[in-house]
């Protein structure tokens, strides 16, 4: 179980342009690394335009944003331009990424169970050191709770 105050898990996962995108690439920002189970699904195409919507506000506190699910690279292209998505998506389809951050967890709907991700989002500070988890996220009004935080409010 990660906690508030120790070091982010390392990650090196494919971004949209086929560059491979580390956690170590952003030292000296504040990273949002929000975890979401399925590109264009309702809940998770809402959460990534709500931080496109916001998104200069993000950049105004030198952070960055980063989404991550186990959807393809190519799936990944689709949300990206379909929805002019400004930040940055990782896929993690070995689900190496999603494991080490407690995120892939058993699910439950309709009476059937899978393994899933669980929408969370972690705030990373300048240092790598994790400063808050959102776990369980609901979507709505959850982008502009992560900008306050990030403001210290």
């Amino acid at each position: 179980m990660l906690e508030i105050g120790k070091k982010a898990p390392s990650f090196l996962l494919m971004d949209t342009n086929g560059v491979k995108v580390s956690l170590n690439d952003f030292k000296g920002w504040k990273v949002v690394l929000y975890f979401y189970p399925k590109d264009m699904t309702s809940g998770c195409t809402k959460e990534a335009c709500d931080f496109r919507d916001i998104f200069p506000n993000f950049k105004k506190v030198k952070t960055v944003v980063i989404g991550i699910s186990a959807d393809s690279v190519e799936s990944h292209k689709k949300i990206e331009s379909k929805y002019k998505l400004p930040f940055t998506l990782l896929s993690d389809e070995k689900k190496e990424v999603v494991t080490k951050y407690g995120v892939w967890k058993e699910k439950s709907m309709y009476g059937r169970k899978y393994m899933g991700i669980e929408r969370t989002t972690f705030i990373i500070d300048e240092n790598g050191l994790i400063k808050k988890i959102f776990p369980r996220v609901k979507v709505v009004g959850h982008v502009e709770e992560v900008l306050k935080v990030l403001k210290g409010q």
